[in-house]
């Protein structure tokens, strides 16, 4: 008669744990390197991108008012200067960065 599955898998286990092997390779094996940095970075930017126009767009659709009255409403909080040119420069980073590092790859 065969063995079942749970019998298996419990020689399975045994069988590794006396050898030592690792179960599979792990991000804690390999060293970081610099692609693999841009890499991940190439695509948590690409997911930001789209998430932020999606809601964008979604806000667009669904909000009573015209963009022309958001934007009054932000002008109306008299952010300073420093604010200002940080956020254009938080949300332009990611735009730039997901361009060029496509460009890189493509190159």
């Amino acid at each position: 008669m065969g063995t079942t599955a749970r019998e298996e898998m419990r020689r399975f286990w045994e069988r590794n744990e006396r050898s030592g092997r690792p179960l599979s390779p792990h991000v804690s094996i390999y060293k970081w390197s610099l692609p693999m940095a841009m890499s991940i970075t190439h695509r948590g930017t690409g997911v930001a991108l789209s998430l932020g126009v999606s809601l964008f767009s979604v806000a667009a659709l669904l909000l009573p008012e015209q963009f022309p009255h958001y934007l009054a409403q932000v002008r109306a909080l008299s952010l300073g200067p420093t604010l200002v040119c940080s956020a254009k420069f938080l949300l332009a980073l990611p735009l730039c960065y997901h361009t060029w590092n496509g460009v890189r790859h493509l190159v």
